[in-house]
């Protein structure tokens, strides 16, 4: 194997080392608020250190290969894939620690019994992350559209969510706390799953050459099927 190869599996290892960890770290922050469980949101502020140096390494090994092994055509948007996930990545692990520590917030306070399904909205955007990463993995087109169009739903969870907790404030203003917390927390989803989709459209990039970007527009004006359909 080339010299030039091997660094390359190199870059492509810490990636996805980093995107087992921001994984894990979505899934504990969300499991620490529904649970109340405060050794798993210690667990996610603890690994924000790794994925913070796990983003330098990649970036700076990404702009090494570029400047000294000048990559072309696939090998090249590989590498412009990677600095632009990494990135996402690295976000996504900042969002996860902020929901860990509203959990702590929450944990030191009454529970507010609100109408929300935060399980739900979370699932959503677990599902979201998952796909997006195994779209990168296995270079899977279809798989990454998938997530362009779940982002939607989740928009309009987000909506629902914050007019709910709007209302639960007015007619509860003991829990106004608790209620804000709990705003925090569906925002910073609605933000991991926009990260998700900026991951599944820089798959599309890798994959199919295209550049998906602006095409959220065309779905959020009811257009997803077209946005979807991208050959």
């Amino acid at each position: 194997m080339r010299h030039f190869e091997q660094q390359l599996e190199a870059l492509k290892g810490k990636l996805l080392e980093m995107s087992a960890l921001v994984e894990n770290s979505v899934y504990r922050s969300i499991q620490a608020v529904v649970e109340r469980n405060q050794d798993l949101a210690n667990l996610v502020l603890e690994n924000e250190e790794r994925i913070n140096d796990l983003e330098i390494e990649i970036d700076e090994d990404a702009i090494r290969l570029i400047a000294l092994q000048q990559p072309v055509a696939a090998d090249l948007r590989l590498i412009t894939a990677a600095v632009k996930i990494n990135n996402d990545l690295e976000r996504m692990g900042d969002l996860a620690v902020s929901i860990a520590e509203r959990a702590l917030n929450l944990i030191q306070t009454p529970n507010a019994e609100t109408a929300i399904d935060i399980p739900h909205i979370a699932s959503l955007v677990q599902s979201m992350v998952r796909k997006a990463l195994d779209s990168f993995v296995n270079r899977d087109a279809d798989l990454a559209r998938s997530v362009l169009v779940s982002d939607d739903e989740v928009d309009s969870l987000r909506t629902a969510h914050y007019q709910e907790l709007i209302s639960f404030m007015e007619t509860n203003p003991t829990y106004i706390p608790q209620a804000f917390q709990l705003l925090s927390i569906v925002r910073n989803l609605e933000r991991i799953a926009d990260h998700a989709t900026n991951i599944a459209e820089d798959v599309l990039f890798l994959v199919k050459g295209i550049d998906v970007r602006h095409r959220n527009e065309e779905r959020r004006l009811g257009n997803s099927i077209k946005a979807a359909k991208i050959d």
